[in-house]
């Protein structure tokens, strides 16, 4: 059929010289007979023969995803060497993640990072335009494919830290069922179940696949793990405390109910989420039928349906009230203890309040659907040339709402605890208030994308030939829209809720684009004394954004086969990307500073990283640039709850610009039969890169680094006139940043057949990522910041990732006799350092893994293994962590035990 020529699945074919051999040693033949003579390579829409892609791509194919039980697609992404953190199980990254994962290639931003489904653009659900992999049918990918680098000029906008391409298995015919459990020690447990059907239709004419899979992943909290004892988030006690405003009198009930004349608190961190518990039902179609000769119509459809419960907006900080209220003298629940201690002026006393509601912590329930329908026609216009038209419509419903909070005021603007405090007994333990907490809506949002496309590609071998061949190409024309909508709830609009802050609704932003593109592969030279094959590639695309008007973006690249064995590749591309809807339409947020302040009782850890204090007021700070900009006294008290933490969107946003160098060679030595080594270098440099000042770094270099009187960064931080004391944080996006990063990617594979009939079951795949220089510039203004083995906030790329490694490894020692087969897997992250302090550290971590598989019958596999073998805890930084004192890309399940069944029929 038309598909064996015009899919991707050709892809697959890539031998381990341009992939990660990632997969068993037992898998590798059967992958190695599925080649076929032309492939299309992720990183190109030409379809080509043996290995002239100039661009280096990452293969993981579908038997190493089995291996790894892989039931989610982050459980693929953080093993892998090119990838950053994203947002993941943890609920570590902010913004509108609300229970997302997502991919962050090179640590540049999610938003930085193109997503595909078979060549084909994946519904985005955030406004950052960053898709959600949870809503993937992870147990339907036959391979994927990771070019790392920009892509604009083939794949559009978003390409600009590189692509990620699922393909999945629209070929497959048979049933296949699948069990599979992941059993960790104690909390963070999961399951999966999925049920994959394809057969032929129409007397062969067409194919069809079904698909249905469910995933339960179960909670893990903070205090089933040791190294989140450090933590402590200290939050005033059920009982209460009280302060006689008119005395200055103190008591206090603690949780128990006994009475003090001290502070009570009680640490809230044990029952936090460590692993977010998910629930999600998966359904796909993919089918292909031959209407006419030549002519053949195809499409797919998914449907996911998300359940996530996490931290939200607010945090999992359970609500507490810090407020004056009135007492009366006849009020029947004043405690004898605390009656005299009390001063009341005409039968009435002021007392200060602090204390918890005993509502439980926090929690945002996040539903989200996700669906996408893909509809084409394609055909051959001569054995040479094909076109393929397609329109793609996805849609993301979501709605969060927060449980264990409360509405502050009533209509009128009045205090609901102030007008209860002499009806309900707010002194001890137990008082019920439980009609006082109320569920919140937090957020309704809806994301549309629609795609239209037409590709013409084929050869010229109809009209002419170049002495080394026919020339190939590909052009053609695409349409997208991208529509997005937000309508937070009425106590998150008006600021109503604790710790909730105030949002604005987001009332269908939307841009669209018109694009044409145009590739060439030119082959100039073949067949001669060192040249086996010369080839030349070139492509370009222009943009018409209906926000920031026209752009370009092109790639001029070559490969050249020495022979069979030794291969050298090349390419430049420049890049843009257009401002998605969150940058340029995203509305203003204001949450209180106390969530990111770590003294405060209200800090969210997630949110760490972003503020660590006043240097004017704890004395880091140059004294004369703090006079200057008006700052407080050292010594000066400062509530954060006072102050406000602002973001949003800019409507006057434009374009980042993006260019990408690779140069990479390829070894297949004939002395040793089945190696490969790879080796690649990339430079990426993206200038006008949109980005936000945090107020960390703009107050450290306001007033430690740089102490001028004409510091631009001083004004991201405003200060009130009269107290001297931090007002606002402006963190809104600007077009203010340069990203510079040059990094090695190594790959290898080695057949230990050498060491005799020993080794000849084994084979060793190693897969590196080294960075060799990394730096961020927040403005033209100020110094770049050297990111090179770092982690924190100031070097995050979209805070989506903390961590800034310069090095990263998979290896796996893969071995195979019989029916039988294992792997050991050994993970490296390099060490690291604070970007804002180079004493503190974090060494090295080493994982391990072993995995072992066994063909029960030729229809029945098991699969079983360990993850984090040796139990490895997370490293605990001194500071600069965002995750309950760590970061959050380190494993903080521990060991963790699996097994899965899979069988076919």
């Amino acid at each position: 059929m038309l598909k064996s020529k015009l899919t991707l699945s050709g892809a697959a074919s890539i031998l381990p010289f341009l992939a990660l051999g990632l997969a068993p040693a037992h898998a590798q033949g059967e992958q190695a007979s599925q080649a076929q003579d032309t492939i299309v390579v992720t990183g190109s829409r030409i379809e080509r023969s043996g290995l002239t892609s100039p661009t280096p791509v990452t293969s993981i194919g579908e038997q190493q995803i089995k291996t790894d039980r892989s039931v989610v697609i982050e459980d693929i992404f953080l093993r892998l060497p090119q990838a950053g953190g994203g947002a993941n199980a943890t609920g570590a990254a902010v913004g509108d993640s609300l229970g997302s994962s997502t991919i962050d290639l090179r640590g540049l931003g999610q938003n930085r990072t193109l997503v595909l489904v078979n060549g084909t653009r994946a519904v985005p659900f955030s406004f950052r335009n960053a898709v959600d992999t949870n809503t993937l049918p992870t147990g339907l990918i036959k391979n994927v494919e990771v070019l790392t680098g920009g892509a604009a000029a083939i794949y559009g906008a978003d390409a600009v830290a590189g692509v990620v391409n699922f393909i999945l298995d629209d070929s497959f015919e048979g049933l296949e069922m699948s069990v599979s459990g992941e059993v960790p020690s104690g909390g963070g447990e999961s399951i999966s179940a999925d049920l994959k059907a394809g057969a032929e239709i129409g007397d062969g004419r067409g194919h069809v696949v079904g698909y249905l899979a469910y995933t339960e992943r179960f909670e893990l909290l903070a205090g089933e793990r040791d190294f989140t004892s450090g933590t402590v988030t200290a939050v005033p006690s059920i009982g209460g405390n009280f302060t006689d405003v008119a005395s200055g009198n103190f008591f206090a009930f603690d949780n128990n109910g006994a009475f003090s004349t001290e502070r009570q608190t009680f640490d809230a961190t044990p029952d936090r989420f460590l692993i977010q518990p998910m629930q999600r039902f998966h359904a796909s179609v993919l089918f292909d039928y031959e209407v006419l000769d030549n002519v053949e119509v195809y499409g797919r459809a998914f449907y996911t349906d998300m359940k996530v419960t996490g931290a939200g907006g607010s945090g999992q900080t359970p609500i507490s009230v810090n407020e004056e209220v009135t007492i009366s003298e006849t009020n029947p629940f004043i405690p004898a203890e605390a009656l005299p201690l009390l001063t009341f002026v005409g039968g009435e006393a002021t007392v200060n309040v602090e204390r918890n509601l005993g509502l439980g912590l926090q929690r945002t329930v996040t539903s989200r659907d996700t669906f996408q329908l893909v509809g084409g026609i394609r055909g051959d216009i001569t054995d040479n040339i094909s076109w393929d038209m397609y329109t793609q419509y996805g849609r993301s419903e979501e709605n969060a709402t927060v449980f264990g909070n409360a509405i502050r005021n009533d209509s009128s603007g009045n205090s609901r605890f102030g007008a209860i405090a002499d009806t309900v007994d707010i002194f001890g333990p137990d008082a019920d208030f439980s009609d006082f907490g109320t569920e919140i809506l937090y957020q309704d949002r809806t994301r549309d994308q629609l795609v239209a496309s037409l590709i013409i590609s084929g050869t010229t071998a109809d009209v002419f030939e170049l002495p080394a061949g026919p020339i190939g190409f590909a052009g053609g024309y695409e349409y997208r829209e991208e529509t997005g909508s937000a309508v937070p709830g009425i106590a998150v609009q008006n600021g109503l809720g604790f710790g909730l802050g105030s949002v604005l609704s987001l009332d269908n932003a939307s841009f669209d684009t018109n694009e044409v593109f145009g590739e060439v592969l030119v082959p100039l030279l073949a067949d001669l004394p060192f040249i086996q094959q010369l080839n030349f590639e070139g492509a370009f695309r222009h943009f018409d954004f209906s926000t920031t008007g026209t752009g370009n973006a092109d790639k001029l690249g070559g490969t050249w086969v020495v022979n069979d064995q030794i291969r050298f590749r090349g390419q430049r591309q420049t890049t843009v990307r257009s401002p998605n809807l969150g940058e340029f339409a995203g509305p203003e947020v204001q949450l209180s500073l106390s969530l990111f302040d770590p003294t405060s009782p209200d800090f969210i850890p997630r949110l760490g990283g972003r503020f660590d204090g006043d240097p004017c007021l704890d004395g880091r700070g140059d004294a004369a640039q703090c006079a200057a900009q008006g700052a407080a006294a050292p010594g000066t008290p400062f509530d954060t709850s006072a102050a406000i933490y602002s973001f949003g969107g800019n409507p006057n946003i434009d374009t980042e610009k993006g260019e990408t160098i690779t140069v990479g060679m390829v070894l297949t030595p004939d002395f040793y039969p089945g190696s490969s080594l790879t080796v690649d270098y990339v430079d990426i440099e993206i200038t006008d890169a949109v980005s936000q000042i945090q107020p960390i770094a703009a107050l450290t270099n306001c007033y430690i680094d740089n102490p001028t009187p004409d510091n631009p960064l001083c004004g991201a931080v405003l200060r009130d006139p009269v107290t001297g004391l931090i007002s606002q944080a402006l963190v809104n996006d600007f077009n203010l940043a340069s990203l510079k990063q040059k990094s090695i990617d190594v790959a290898l594979v080695l057949p230990l057949d050498i060491l005799g009939e020993l080794g000849e079951a084994f084979q060793l795949n190693y897969q590196a990522t080294i960075v060799t220089d990394y730096t961020r510039q927040a403005n033209a203004t100020v110094d770049a910041v050297d990111c090179k083995g770092t982690f924190g906030g100031s070097c995050s790329g979209d805070f989506a990732s903390f961590l800034q490694q310069d090095y990263k490894h998979r290896t796996d020692l893969n071995w195979a006799q019989g029916p039988f087969a294992a792997q050991f897997s050994w993970r490296r992250i390099g060490g690291v350092h604070n970007a804002l302090d180079e004493a503190d550290t974090i060494s090295s971590q080493n994982y391990f893994d072993l995995t072992g598989v066994y063909d029960v019958t030729e229809n029945v596999t098991v699969t079983a293994g360990i993850k984090n073998l040796f139990d490895k805890e997370p490293p605990l930084p001194l500071a600069g962590g965002n995750f309950f004192g760590t970061v959050s890309e380190y494993d903080a399940v521990g060991r963790s035990f699996g097994a899965s069944v899979r069988a076919r029929f």
